[in-house]
C-alpha cells in the first residue's frame, strides 16, 4: 500500500502547531526540568502530528472515460484550413 505524500500545507500546519504548543505549554506550566520538557514535547510532537494528518487534501482523483470512434482514423476526411482572401495577400506581400 502506498502512502500518499504530504503536502506543503500540512507540513506548515503541523511546524506551526508544535512550535506554538510547546512554546504555550513551556510557557503555561513554567517546567524547567528535563523529564517535564520532554514530556511537553512529545505531547507537542503528538499534537502537531495529528493537525497535519487532518488537514484537507486537494482533491485530485479524475475519472477517465473511454469512448469508442465512429470511425478509423484512416477512413475520416481530413480537416481543411480556411484563409479569408485578405490574409493570403498579405502574407504573399510580406514574402515578396
Amino acid at each position: 500500500m502506498v502512502m500518499p505524500r504530504p503536502t506543503a500545507a500540512q507540513f506548515a500546519y503541523g511546524t506551526c502547531t508544535v512550535i506554538f504548543s510547546t512554546l504555550a505549554m513551556l510557557l503555561l506550566s513554567q517546567t524547567s526540568s528535563g523529564p517535564g520538557v520532554a514530556v511537553i514535547a512529545v505531547a507537542a510532537l503528538g499534537l502537531g502530528l495529528l493537525v497535519a494528518m487532518t488537514a484537507p487534501r486537494p482533491r485530485t482523483t479524475r475519472t477517465m472515460t473511454v469512448v469508442p470512434a465512429t470511425k478509423r482514423a484512416a477512413d475520416r476526411e481530413p480537416v481543411r484550413a480556411r484563409v479569408s482572401a485578405g490574409a493570403g495577400e498579405a502574407a504573399r506581400d510580406r514574402a515578396a
